[in-house]
């Protein structure tokens, strides 16, 4: 059995090796993990500092930045251990290979606790994924009169992005879309909270604006210090050309209007910001055919391999060619273009959008 095991794992290795130089573009990949280290390790004051720099003077600089940080975020333990290894590098370097050879096995055994580390973390945060992706819709809702479609996706494992509908009295329809400040799992973990709070309040609430300043109550008092919710909160009626809304802090959504886009009015603070945040009700009326877009910053700061933005620009000039296309449709195109600009460039925050649209009237004939 032993054997066995043995056996298939030097398989399953050299399958993936095999895999790994064929399907890798070493380069791309090679410049992509030095990009996300340099970025990681290094605050944008240091990165300023560099690029006012010498070529040679930059690249010290850079290391001893770069090994600096690195030791700042190990453990005591594996800090001394590192400190150990660089002292038997520089003593094997001077012409003792024996201390060369040990240095490198302190390095493996560092190596070998981080890995183990971060594979623990890589499962919470796998089951962590699971948990989100349950809370959230597994399908679009429906509405007579009414077409939607609802999308979201984490720039990591897990996300703070909110994208939820309910369905309340008198068979109205609720559609909300989110964004908590922050990424990963602290971000995630204040979305939850968001989430369940809006599902228990939205019912019973008098108006939309009570509903804003109630939630912006909770949220402050069972927030974080820093940490800030923008939420677009929509209800629809079947077969009525009304849509109402509250906007907290979130880019204000988008009509595609038969002549043309029009944007709504700004709304509140952000949800946790101020203690009393005074929220005003808006209301819409779309016209059949005509589609309201919602989505998150993940959309338009969205950014290529070559660090260019997305841009609001470039996002009204799609918009203006998916009138009176089906809301799916048009909420496909965004994703496309938003696919296509960005590339092979690393995700730089969650991605969500929501595009209602009213449906045309059946025209009944003689």
């Amino acid at each position: 059995m032993a054997n066995t095991s043995s056996k298939d794992r030097n398989d399953r290795l050299h399958e993936t090796i095999l895999a790994d130089l064929h399907e890798m573009d070493f380069r791309k990949s090679l410049r992509q993990d030095l990009q996300g280290v340099y970025e990681y390790y290094l605050d944008q004051d240091e990165r300023n500092e560099l690029a006012e720099m010498g070529r040679l003077s930059r690249w010290f600089h850079m290391v001893g930045w770069l090994l600096k940080a690195i030791m700042l975020r190990l453990s005591p333990l594996r800090r001394l251990l590192f400190l150990v290894s660089v002292m038997l590098f520089l003593t094997g370097l001077a012409g003792d290979a024996f201390w060369l050879g040990v240095g490198f096995l302190v390095t493996m055994l560092i190596l070998l606790l981080e890995l183990k580390d971060k594979a623990l973390a890589q499962e919470e945060l796998q089951t962590g994924r699971l948990v989100q992706f349950a809370l959230m819709p597994r399908e679009d809702p429906t509405l007579p009169g009414w077409e939607t479609w609802l999308f979201t996706r984490p720039a990591r494992e897990v996300g703070g992005d909110l994208v939820d509908y309910l369905e309340l009295q008198e068979d109205r329809l609720s559609l909300s879309l989110g964004d908590v400040s922050g990424k990963g799992l602290g971000a995630a973990l204040h979305m939850a909270h968001l989430q369940s709070t809006l599902r228990a309040l939205a019912p019973r609430a008098k108006s939309l604006a009570e509903l804003g300043a109630e939630l912006n109550t909770i949220i402050r008092r069972d927030g974080t210090p820093g940490r800030f919710m923008s939420l677009v909160y929509m209800e629809l009626a079947p077969n009525d050309d009304a849509v109402r809304l509250i906007n907290t802090g979130h880019m204000p959504p988008i009509v595609i209007q038969h002549s043309g886009l029009a944007e709504l009015s700004k709304g509140a603070a952000a949800l946790g910001l101020l203690t009393d945040l005074s929220v005003t009700e808006q209301t819409v009326n779309l016209q059949p055919g005509e589609l309201m877009v919602v989505y998150s910053d993940g959309l338009t700061e969205a950014r290529s391999e070559d660090g260019e933005f997305f841009g609001r620009h470039r996002l009204l000039e799609i918009l203006t060619t998916l009138r009176g296309i089906p809301a799916e449709d048009a909420g496909r195109c965004l994703l496309d273009a938003h696919e296509e600009f960005v590339g092979e460039a690393e995700p730089s925050d969650d991605l969500s959008m929501v595009v209602v649209r009213r449906m045309p009237r059946l025209e009944i004939g003689p």
